[in-house]
Protein backbone atom coordinates (compact mmCIF):
# COMPACT_ATOMS: atom_id res chain seq x y z
CA UNK A 1 0.00 0.00 0.00
CA UNK A 2 1.28 3.39 -0.66
CA UNK A 3 1.91 5.34 3.14
CA UNK A 4 -0.64 8.60 3.15
CA UNK A 5 1.65 11.15 2.26
CA UNK A 6 2.08 14.57 4.60
CA UNK A 7 -0.82 15.98 6.13
CA UNK A 8 0.20 19.11 5.05
CA UNK A 9 1.09 18.36 1.71
CA UNK A 10 -3.13 16.55 1.59
CA UNK A 11 -4.18 19.63 2.86
CA UNK A 12 -2.57 22.07 0.57
CA UNK A 13 -3.80 20.31 -2.22
CA UNK A 14 -7.47 20.04 -1.11
CA UNK A 15 -6.95 24.13 -0.56
CA UNK A 16 -5.40 25.10 -3.55
CA UNK A 17 -8.00 22.64 -5.75
CA UNK A 18 -10.97 24.56 -3.07
CA UNK A 19 -9.56 28.24 -4.65
CA UNK A 20 -9.50 27.18 -8.10
CA UNK A 21 -13.71 25.47 -8.17
CA UNK A 22 -14.33 28.80 -6.17
CA UNK A 23 -12.49 31.21 -8.85
CA UNK A 24 -14.44 29.32 -11.54
CA UNK A 25 -17.77 31.37 -12.96
CA UNK A 26 -20.67 29.26 -12.59
CA UNK A 27 -21.09 27.30 -16.09
CA UNK A 28 -17.82 27.96 -17.45
CA UNK A 29 -15.19 25.84 -18.36
CA UNK A 30 -12.20 28.14 -17.58
CA UNK A 31 -10.12 28.14 -14.36
CA UNK A 32 -9.00 31.63 -13.00
CA UNK A 33 -5.41 32.40 -14.01
CA UNK A 34 -2.88 31.65 -14.08
CA UNK A 35 -3.75 28.12 -16.69
CA UNK A 36 -1.55 25.12 -16.36
CA UNK A 37 -0.26 25.99 -19.86
CA UNK A 38 0.74 29.40 -18.46
CA UNK A 39 2.23 28.19 -15.45
CA UNK A 40 4.03 25.58 -17.55
CA UNK A 41 5.13 27.91 -20.28
CA UNK A 42 6.82 30.40 -17.54
CA UNK A 43 9.02 27.05 -17.08
CA UNK A 44 9.82 26.81 -21.06
CA UNK A 45 7.93 23.72 -20.42
CA UNK A 46 4.40 23.22 -22.30
CA UNK A 47 1.05 21.67 -20.75
CA UNK A 48 -1.42 20.09 -22.66
CA UNK A 49 -3.91 17.19 -23.54
CA UNK A 50 -5.31 14.17 -25.60
CA UNK A 51 -8.40 14.97 -27.42
CA UNK A 52 -11.19 13.52 -29.53
CA UNK A 53 -12.69 15.24 -32.80
CA UNK A 54 -16.09 14.32 -31.88
CA UNK A 55 -18.68 15.66 -29.92
CA UNK A 56 -18.17 14.04 -26.68
CA UNK A 57 -15.14 14.24 -25.24
CA UNK A 58 -13.30 16.08 -28.46
CA UNK A 59 -13.27 19.02 -29.98
CA UNK A 60 -16.57 19.72 -31.42
CA UNK A 61 -17.70 19.85 -27.62
CA UNK A 62 -17.70 23.88 -27.06
CA UNK A 63 -17.39 23.12 -23.68
CA UNK A 64 -14.75 20.78 -23.78
CA UNK A 65 -13.29 22.69 -26.51
CA UNK A 66 -13.61 25.96 -24.14
CA UNK A 67 -11.78 23.31 -21.26
CA UNK A 68 -9.22 22.92 -23.67
CA UNK A 69 -8.70 26.46 -24.81
CA UNK A 70 -8.04 27.50 -20.82
CA UNK A 71 -6.10 25.35 -19.40
CA UNK A 72 -3.54 23.85 -22.57
CA UNK A 73 -1.18 25.15 -25.14
CA UNK A 74 -0.28 21.67 -26.98
CA UNK A 75 -3.07 18.92 -28.05
CA UNK A 76 -2.89 15.07 -28.83
CA UNK A 77 -5.63 13.25 -31.08
CA UNK A 78 -6.03 10.40 -28.79
CA UNK A 79 -7.17 7.94 -31.34
CA UNK A 80 -7.67 9.96 -35.20
CA UNK A 81 -4.02 9.36 -35.90
CA UNK A 82 -3.61 5.50 -35.24
CA UNK A 83 -3.31 3.54 -38.08
CA UNK A 84 -7.11 1.71 -37.23
CA UNK A 85 -8.62 5.73 -37.97
CA UNK A 86 -6.47 7.03 -40.10
CA UNK A 87 -5.49 4.03 -42.58
CA UNK A 88 -8.79 2.39 -43.38
CA UNK A 89 -7.36 0.32 -46.33
CA UNK A 90 -3.79 -0.55 -47.65
CA UNK A 91 -5.37 2.05 -50.68
CA UNK A 92 -6.56 5.12 -48.64
CA UNK A 93 -5.95 7.14 -45.60
CA UNK A 94 -9.12 9.02 -43.51
CA UNK A 95 -7.68 12.60 -42.41
CA UNK A 96 -11.40 14.43 -41.54
CA UNK A 97 -10.84 13.70 -37.75
CA UNK A 98 -7.47 14.34 -37.43
CA UNK A 99 -7.52 17.49 -39.09
CA UNK A 100 -10.44 18.68 -37.46
CA UNK A 101 -8.16 18.56 -33.81
CA UNK A 102 -5.38 20.12 -36.28
CA UNK A 103 -7.52 22.74 -37.06
CA UNK A 104 -8.94 23.59 -33.96
CA UNK A 105 -5.39 23.63 -32.04
CA UNK A 106 -3.89 25.64 -34.98
CA UNK A 107 -7.15 28.19 -34.20
CA UNK A 108 -6.42 28.34 -30.51
CA UNK A 109 -2.66 28.85 -30.92
CA UNK A 110 -1.69 25.11 -29.54
CA UNK A 111 0.65 23.34 -31.02
CA UNK A 112 0.18 20.24 -31.85
CA UNK A 113 1.61 16.13 -30.71
CA UNK A 114 1.20 13.15 -33.64
CA UNK A 115 0.17 9.94 -32.33
CA UNK A 116 1.58 7.73 -33.45
CA UNK A 117 2.67 6.72 -36.71
CA UNK A 118 3.19 2.94 -35.97
CA UNK A 119 1.46 0.80 -33.19
CA UNK A 120 3.69 -2.08 -33.54
CA UNK A 121 1.49 -4.44 -32.01
CA UNK A 122 -0.68 -7.03 -33.60
CA UNK A 123 -3.42 -6.36 -31.40
CA UNK A 124 -3.64 -2.52 -32.01
CA UNK A 125 -3.02 -3.01 -35.94
CA UNK A 126 -6.03 -2.51 -38.23
CA UNK A 127 -7.42 -5.93 -39.24
CA UNK A 128 -6.70 -5.75 -42.84
CA UNK A 129 -2.82 -5.15 -42.08
CA UNK A 130 -2.29 -8.25 -40.38
CA UNK A 131 -3.96 -10.05 -43.00
CA UNK A 132 -2.55 -8.56 -46.03
CA UNK A 133 -0.54 -10.11 -48.35
CA UNK A 134 3.35 -9.03 -48.78
CA UNK A 135 3.54 -11.22 -52.37
CA UNK A 136 6.65 -12.74 -53.06
CA UNK A 137 8.96 -9.96 -52.25
CA UNK A 138 7.48 -9.55 -48.58
CA UNK A 139 10.64 -7.45 -46.89
CA UNK A 140 10.37 -4.88 -49.70
CA UNK A 141 6.49 -4.55 -50.00
CA UNK A 142 6.24 -4.52 -46.00
CA UNK A 143 8.89 -1.97 -46.13
CA UNK A 144 6.89 0.70 -49.00
CA UNK A 145 3.58 -0.19 -47.01
CA UNK A 146 5.54 1.28 -44.24
CA UNK A 147 7.20 4.41 -45.38
CA UNK A 148 4.55 5.02 -47.37
CA UNK A 149 1.99 5.62 -44.55
CA UNK A 150 4.85 7.33 -42.61
CA UNK A 151 5.85 9.90 -45.64
CA UNK A 152 2.38 10.64 -46.27
CA UNK A 153 1.39 11.15 -42.87
CA UNK A 154 4.03 13.28 -42.12
CA UNK A 155 3.58 15.44 -45.85
CA UNK A 156 0.17 16.59 -44.64
CA UNK A 157 1.39 17.54 -41.57
CA UNK A 158 4.06 19.35 -42.83
CA UNK A 159 5.12 22.66 -40.22
CA UNK A 160 2.17 21.74 -38.56
CA UNK A 161 3.15 19.29 -36.11
CA UNK A 162 6.18 19.39 -33.80
CA UNK A 163 6.44 15.98 -32.03
CA UNK A 164 5.72 12.83 -33.28
CA UNK A 165 5.32 9.33 -31.53
CA UNK A 166 6.68 7.44 -34.48
CA UNK A 167 6.74 3.93 -32.93
CA UNK A 168 4.47 3.19 -29.96
CA UNK A 169 4.71 0.11 -27.38
CA UNK A 170 6.46 -2.22 -28.98
CA UNK A 171 8.24 -3.69 -25.87
CA UNK A 172 6.38 -6.57 -24.53
CA UNK A 173 5.00 -5.99 -20.73
CA UNK A 174 5.59 -9.55 -19.39
CA UNK A 175 9.18 -10.28 -20.43
CA UNK A 176 10.53 -7.04 -22.20
CA UNK A 177 10.71 -8.86 -25.41
CA UNK A 178 10.36 -6.80 -28.93
CA UNK A 179 6.77 -7.49 -30.23
CA UNK A 180 6.14 -9.00 -33.62
CA UNK A 181 3.59 -7.75 -36.12
CA UNK A 182 3.00 -9.02 -40.09
CA UNK A 183 5.22 -5.83 -41.42
CA UNK A 184 8.17 -6.73 -38.98
CA UNK A 185 7.95 -10.10 -39.62
CA UNK A 186 7.97 -9.70 -43.31
CA UNK A 187 10.67 -6.79 -43.01
CA UNK A 188 12.89 -9.56 -40.69
CA UNK A 189 12.76 -7.99 -37.45
CA UNK A 190 11.22 -5.74 -35.12
CA UNK A 191 14.30 -3.53 -34.70
CA UNK A 192 14.89 -2.89 -38.29
CA UNK A 193 11.24 -2.15 -38.54
CA UNK A 194 11.42 0.24 -35.42
CA UNK A 195 14.71 1.91 -37.16
CA UNK A 196 13.22 1.71 -40.58
CA UNK A 197 10.15 3.92 -39.18
CA UNK A 198 12.36 6.56 -37.58
CA UNK A 199 14.60 7.12 -40.45
CA UNK A 200 11.77 7.99 -42.83
CA UNK A 201 10.17 9.94 -39.84
CA UNK A 202 13.49 11.90 -39.85
CA UNK A 203 13.91 12.37 -43.76
CA UNK A 204 10.13 13.15 -43.73
CA UNK A 205 9.89 15.51 -41.04
CA UNK A 206 13.62 17.06 -40.29
CA UNK A 207 11.98 19.72 -38.01
CA UNK A 208 9.97 17.21 -35.72
CA UNK A 209 10.73 15.61 -32.68
CA UNK A 210 10.82 12.35 -33.01
CA UNK A 211 9.71 9.92 -29.53
CA UNK A 212 9.23 5.94 -28.71
CA UNK A 213 6.27 6.01 -26.65
CA UNK A 214 5.38 3.38 -24.28
CA UNK A 215 3.72 2.58 -21.10
CA UNK A 216 6.50 0.82 -18.74
CA UNK A 217 5.93 2.56 -14.96
CA UNK A 218 7.46 2.67 -11.54
CA UNK A 219 4.58 0.00 -10.05
CA UNK A 220 6.23 -3.30 -8.86
CA UNK A 221 5.94 -5.92 -11.26
CA UNK A 222 7.06 -3.82 -14.26
CA UNK A 223 10.89 -4.34 -14.54
CA UNK A 224 11.22 -6.39 -17.37
CA UNK A 225 9.17 -3.62 -19.13
CA UNK A 226 11.71 -1.19 -17.95
CA UNK A 227 14.80 -3.16 -19.06
CA UNK A 228 13.52 -4.14 -22.54
CA UNK A 229 12.92 -0.45 -23.12
CA UNK A 230 16.20 0.44 -22.10
CA UNK A 231 17.20 -2.63 -24.25
CA UNK A 232 15.70 -1.14 -27.09
CA UNK A 233 16.82 2.91 -26.59
CA UNK A 234 20.46 1.46 -26.40
CA UNK A 235 20.18 -0.67 -29.43
CA UNK A 236 18.57 2.26 -31.42
CA UNK A 237 21.49 4.56 -30.29
CA UNK A 238 23.91 1.98 -31.12
CA UNK A 239 22.40 1.79 -34.78
CA UNK A 240 22.22 5.70 -35.01
CA UNK A 241 18.68 5.57 -35.12
CA UNK A 242 17.20 9.29 -35.12
CA UNK A 243 15.48 9.09 -32.20
CA UNK A 244 15.11 12.29 -29.73
CA UNK A 245 12.70 11.55 -26.49
CA UNK A 246 11.19 8.79 -24.59
CA UNK A 247 7.50 9.51 -24.22
CA UNK A 248 6.94 8.25 -20.65
CA UNK A 249 2.98 7.77 -20.59
CA UNK A 250 2.55 7.78 -17.09
CA UNK A 251 -0.75 5.71 -16.50
CA UNK A 252 -0.35 5.80 -12.46
CA UNK A 253 -2.23 3.02 -10.24
CA UNK A 254 -3.39 4.72 -7.14
CA UNK A 255 -3.47 2.20 -3.85
CA UNK A 256 -1.44 -0.52 -5.00
CA UNK A 257 2.19 -1.53 -3.74
CA UNK A 258 4.14 1.43 -3.20
CA UNK A 259 5.91 2.76 -6.36
CA UNK A 260 9.72 1.58 -6.55
CA UNK A 261 11.03 5.29 -6.47
CA UNK A 262 14.21 4.40 -6.01
CA UNK A 263 14.19 2.12 -9.39
CA UNK A 264 12.08 4.44 -11.45
CA UNK A 265 14.69 7.10 -10.62
CA UNK A 266 17.56 5.00 -11.75
CA UNK A 267 15.22 4.03 -15.21
CA UNK A 268 14.68 7.48 -16.19
CA UNK A 269 18.71 8.84 -15.40
CA UNK A 270 19.33 5.86 -17.37
CA UNK A 271 17.35 7.40 -20.40
CA UNK A 272 18.70 10.71 -20.11
CA UNK A 273 22.36 9.48 -19.68
CA UNK A 274 21.98 8.09 -23.38
CA UNK A 275 20.83 11.74 -24.56
CA UNK A 276 17.26 11.39 -24.85
CA UNK A 277 14.72 13.95 -24.12
CA UNK A 278 11.66 13.30 -21.98
CA UNK A 279 7.72 13.28 -22.99
CA UNK A 280 5.37 13.12 -20.18
CA UNK A 281 3.05 11.82 -23.06
CA UNK A 282 -0.53 10.25 -21.42
CA UNK A 283 -0.71 10.94 -17.74
CA UNK A 284 -3.84 9.55 -15.79
CA UNK A 285 -4.37 8.55 -12.17
CA UNK A 286 -6.37 4.43 -12.34
CA UNK A 287 -8.23 4.66 -9.33
CA UNK A 288 -9.70 1.35 -8.89
CA UNK A 289 -7.68 0.89 -5.25
CA UNK A 290 -8.80 3.66 -3.19
CA UNK A 291 -12.17 4.27 -1.90
CA UNK A 292 -15.29 5.39 -3.03
CA UNK A 293 -15.56 8.53 -1.09
CA UNK A 294 -14.58 11.57 -3.22
CA UNK A 295 -13.02 13.32 -0.67
CA UNK A 296 -10.67 10.80 0.31
CA UNK A 297 -10.04 9.29 -3.24
CA UNK A 298 -9.35 13.03 -4.66
CA UNK A 299 -6.66 13.40 -1.96
CA UNK A 300 -5.41 10.41 -2.59
CA UNK A 301 -5.04 10.39 -6.44
CA UNK A 302 -3.53 14.09 -5.99
CA UNK A 303 -1.02 12.83 -3.52
CA UNK A 304 0.50 10.18 -6.27
CA UNK A 305 0.15 12.46 -8.63
CA UNK A 306 2.07 15.66 -6.83
CA UNK A 307 5.24 12.90 -5.80
CA UNK A 308 5.66 11.44 -9.66
CA UNK A 309 5.39 15.35 -11.17
CA UNK A 310 7.88 16.00 -8.64
CA UNK A 311 10.14 13.27 -9.54
CA UNK A 312 9.85 13.62 -13.57
CA UNK A 313 10.41 17.63 -13.79
CA UNK A 314 12.69 17.39 -11.53
CA UNK A 315 15.12 16.32 -15.08
CA UNK A 316 15.22 19.57 -17.48
CA UNK A 317 14.97 17.10 -20.44
CA UNK A 318 11.42 16.76 -19.59
CA UNK A 319 9.10 19.62 -21.29
CA UNK A 320 6.44 18.62 -22.17
CA UNK A 321 3.45 17.41 -19.71
CA UNK A 322 0.12 16.10 -21.31
CA UNK A 323 -2.45 14.50 -19.59
CA UNK A 324 -4.71 11.35 -21.06
CA UNK A 325 -8.19 13.83 -21.14
CA UNK A 326 -9.00 16.70 -18.74
CA UNK A 327 -12.19 15.80 -18.03
CA UNK A 328 -13.47 12.34 -16.37
CA UNK A 329 -16.42 12.12 -18.19
CA UNK A 330 -14.14 11.48 -21.32
CA UNK A 331 -11.31 9.28 -19.99
CA UNK A 332 -11.25 5.75 -21.44
CA UNK A 333 -10.55 4.60 -18.21
CA UNK A 334 -14.51 4.55 -17.79
CA UNK A 335 -14.61 1.97 -19.99
CA UNK A 336 -11.27 0.35 -19.87
CA UNK A 337 -10.86 -0.22 -16.49
CA UNK A 338 -14.36 0.68 -14.67
CA UNK A 339 -14.38 0.57 -10.69
CA UNK A 340 -15.57 -2.71 -9.06
CA UNK A 341 -18.11 -0.44 -7.39
CA UNK A 342 -19.20 1.02 -10.04
CA UNK A 343 -18.43 4.59 -9.34
CA UNK A 344 -16.68 6.90 -11.88
CA UNK A 345 -12.70 6.47 -12.38
CA UNK A 346 -11.49 10.27 -11.42
CA UNK A 347 -8.06 10.31 -12.76
CA UNK A 348 -8.40 13.67 -14.60
CA UNK A 349 -7.66 17.04 -13.24
CA UNK A 350 -11.45 18.43 -13.73
CA UNK A 351 -14.64 16.01 -13.01
CA UNK A 352 -17.63 15.25 -14.94
CA UNK A 353 -19.05 18.60 -14.28
CA UNK A 354 -15.86 20.45 -15.26
CA UNK A 355 -14.92 21.24 -11.84
CA UNK A 356 -10.76 21.70 -11.61
CA UNK A 357 -9.94 18.76 -8.64
CA UNK A 358 -7.30 18.16 -6.05
CA UNK A 359 -5.01 17.05 -9.01
CA UNK A 360 -5.77 20.16 -10.95
CA UNK A 361 -4.10 21.98 -7.82
CA UNK A 362 -0.95 19.02 -7.50
CA UNK A 363 -0.45 19.31 -11.55
CA UNK A 364 0.04 23.24 -10.70
CA UNK A 365 1.90 22.92 -7.87
CA UNK A 366 4.44 20.93 -9.31
CA UNK A 367 4.84 23.04 -12.23
CA UNK A 368 5.22 25.71 -9.88
CA UNK A 369 7.90 24.19 -7.90
CA UNK A 370 10.10 22.40 -10.97
CA UNK A 371 13.07 24.78 -12.03
CA UNK A 372 12.85 26.58 -15.18
CA UNK A 373 14.12 24.25 -18.27
CA UNK A 374 17.30 25.61 -20.17
CA UNK A 375 17.17 27.67 -23.72
CA UNK A 376 14.93 25.30 -26.21
CA UNK A 377 16.76 22.03 -27.18
CA UNK A 378 14.24 21.72 -30.05
CA UNK A 379 15.34 24.89 -31.55
CA UNK A 380 18.79 23.35 -31.32
CA UNK A 381 18.35 20.29 -33.27
CA UNK A 382 15.33 21.43 -35.49
CA UNK A 383 17.93 23.94 -37.23
CA UNK A 384 19.83 21.04 -38.61
CA UNK A 385 17.43 17.98 -38.22
CA UNK A 386 19.71 15.80 -36.69
CA UNK A 387 18.73 14.10 -33.24
CA UNK A 388 20.70 16.20 -30.24
CA UNK A 389 22.99 12.99 -29.60
CA UNK A 390 24.03 12.54 -32.74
Amino acid sequence: MIAPPHCDRRTALRLAGTAVIGAMAPGLARAAPPSLAQLAAAKGMRFGSAVAAHAGGGVANPRYAALMRAECNILVPENEMKWQALRPSAHAFNFGPADAIVAFAESSGMAVRGHNLLWNRPKWQPAWLEGYDFGVRPASAAADLLTTHIRTVCEHYHGRITSFDVVNETVLPEDGSLARTAISDAIGGTLDTVDLAFRTARAAAPGVQLVYNDYMSWEPGNEAHRAGVLRLLEALRKRGTPVDALGVQSHLIAQGAAPQQRAWRDFIAAVVAMGYDLVISEFDVRDRGLPRAIAARDAGVAALARDYFDMMLSWPQCRDVLVWGLCDSFSWLQGFEPRSDGAPTRGCPYDGDYTAKPLRAAIAAAITAASPRPADRLADWARTGQTIAS
